[in-house]
């Protein structure tokens, strides 16, 4: 007779996985026990469950579509929590199945006692324990449901022995997949909208996440409202591309176009944005709101008028209400900033001969050489900026990140789960060396799992932002240098293609060779640590703590790092 782990697996292959991220273990045994005797979805075996975790995330974000990680209990599936804070932050739907304890020793304090219901409800949008068989099968199907439905982690836990239970009876229940709604502001909110941007001279909109799908319909507004585009990170793959209106990002991996087209206008057009950053927010202009969840409305700058839509149906329902004829002069006089901001950011991204290579160029080579459906995964840091500035988003290109959890070492284990999704499509990770490093025993994940992606390493022997933030405080630089291996080595030895580049000249074969190669490779870029990335705008008192931390690294006897900073920094002009 089936079992409750037979269950499990039967259901989730009627929703269609065929791939379960996850690391094995006692509590687990049923589990694993019931893929191997079924065979039909495969065991994507990983070194680190934070690891398994981001891999999920990532495939969930590019297929859209549910995906599923599974742990042993206790510290097991423990380690899930900051792949699973990621997934849920980035509005992806995950199932994350929490093996847990024998039933009857919860409560005990037993060996690898927690309450993974609890330590999860943070993290997720459905937290529940199994305790009795006749359950799952109404818990399973809400928590798929609810993942998918809300674009978030669910979390079920079951009890080692539980899995073991004979099955439930219960007629199967229809192939879960999310459904596809249309949400229209009314009326009335609509004409209230036009009004007000109608009202106003300059108008900018600021585009988020929330644009996917929607690319022609913004830009069709964009037109009517004669408005440049800036968009927030997550905006990026969506709406840069083929875009007339586009002014680059603001915020702090921005640049001075964006913020300057923000910092200028009488309106604002918030259209599906979270943008965190409320001092990048214009202070005087008139703000409207568009986001399909109405919780999110005014929750990070004050706002005149919000609504609840999609981005799409509410762009094609609000441009015929925009008067026509307005004057073209405040989006005429932001793309010409652009184009100035974006040469200038060419400017800084070459071989200049010196040692070692500046990372704008790692980038830049990357963004050419690469194909035009390539996926690129980013660590936080450093590689997020040069990805932010010198990827180009074409529509069939993807950026995947911990863009809103912020977390160090995704792109690696984010670059697995891309890859496992679609193997003949090329994978990129952007790796710091401080993030890699942090989970790089799933390079073996790599080879086990036979995934060829391409990791490029940005090695600047330090955690090279929080650096840059340690200056902008005035703060002498502590604990943030690494001592580092050859990663092309380390690669080498797990069964990974690895090539080292020490000198700008030997990048573009470098490179040339690693997306030729069929199979993984990791890149190991030696990266001028002392690489300046300025924010769009700088406030007094990060000029007078970068001022400040130049004088103390003088007095602490450490002089030289001001000398590497000018050599690395002071021929490259700096714009506005």
């Amino acid at each position: 007779m089936a079992n409750v782990a037979d269950f499990f697996i039967e259901t989730l292959k009627r929703a269609g996985i065929d791939r379960i991220w996850g690391l094995p273990g006692d509590s687990l045994n049923a589990f694993t026990d019931a893929l191997r005797r079924d065979s039909g979805i495969r065991w994507m075996h990983m070194r680190h469950e934070e690891a398994a975790a981001f891999a999920a995330g990532a495939d969930a974000e590019l297929t859209g579509e549910l995906a599923v990680v599974a742990g042993s209990c206790g510290p097991g599936n423990l380690h899930f929590i900051n792949g699973l804070f990621d997934a849920n932050r980035t509005r992806v739907p995950v199932l994350a199945i929490a093996s847990h304890i024998p039933s009857a020793e919860i409560g005990t304090g037993y060996f690898q006692e927690t309450h993974p219901q609890e330590l999860f409800r943070e993290c997720s949008v459905y937290s529940e324990l199994v305790s009795d068989p006749a359950q799952l099968p109404w818990v399973l199907e809400i928590a798929m449901r609810t993942a998918v439905e809300k674009r978030g982690v669910a979390v079920i836990v079951v009890p080692g022995d539980v899995f073991f239970a004979d099955a439930p009876s219960r007629r199967p229940t229809a192939a879960i997949r999310a459904t596809r709604s249309t949400v229209l502001p009314d009326d009335a909110g609509l004409q209230a909208a036009a009004e007000l941007l109608n009202g106003a001279k300059k108008v900018t909109i600021l585009a988020g996440a929330g644009v996917a799908g929607a690319h022609d319909e913004v830009v069709a507004l964009a037109a009517k409202l004669q408005a440049p585009i800036v968009h927030a990170l997550r905006g990026k793959e969506h709406i840069e591309w083929e875009n007339p209106y586009d002014v680059g990002m603001t915020g702090l991996l921005g640049y001075a176009s964006g913020y300057r087209a923000m910092e200028k206008c009488d309106a604002l057009l918030m259209l599906g944005t979270d943008f965190p950053y409320r001092q990048f927010f214009p202070e005087k202009a008139t703000i409207v709101q568009v986001d399909i969840r109405g919780e999110q409305l005014g929750r990070r700058t004050p706002i005149d008028l919000g609504l609840v839509g999609g981005v799409r149906e509410t762009a094609v329902a609000l441009a015929p209400l925009i008067d026509e004829g307005r004057s073209s002069s405040f989006v005429d006089d932001a793309v010409e900033h652009y184009r100035k901001t974006r040469k200038g950011l060419d400017e800084l991204a070459v071989d200049d001969g010196k040692q070692p290579v500046h990372p704008q160029y790692v980038a830049r080579l990357l963004d050419e050489l690469a194909s035009e459906d390539a996926v690129f995964t980013a660590d936080v840091g450093s590689p997020v900026i040069w990805a932010a500035r010198y990827l180009t988003m074409n529509g069939s290109r993807r950026l995947l990140g911990s863009f809103l959890h912020g977390s160090m070492a995704n792109a690696m284990p984010q670059a697995l789960g891309a890859q496992a999704s679609d193997r003949d499509r090329q994978v990129i990770a952007l790796a710091g060396d401080g993030g890699l490093a942090m989970l790089m025993g799933d390079l073996l994940s790599i080879h086990q799992n036979r995934l060829p992606v391409k990791i490029v390493v940005f090695n600047n022997s330090s955690l090279n932002f929080v650096e840059l933030e340690m200056k902008a405080a005035g703060i002498v630089n502590f604990g943030t240098g690494l001592e580092n291996p050859s990663f092309a080595a380390v690669a080498e030895s797990v069964g990974i293609t690895g090539i080292r580049v020490e000198k700008a000249s030997d990048l573009r074969a470098a490179l040339v060779q690693a997306l030729a190669t069929d199979g993984p490779v990791l890149v190991d870029v030696v990266v001028a640590r002392e690489e300046l990335s300025m924010p769009p705008t700088i406030t007094a008192a990060q000029m007078k703590g970068f001022t400040v931390w130049a004088l103390k690294t003088v007095l602490s006897g450490r002089g030289d790092e001001l000398l590497d900073l000018a050599d690395t920094n002071v021929w490259r002009r700096l714009f506005s």
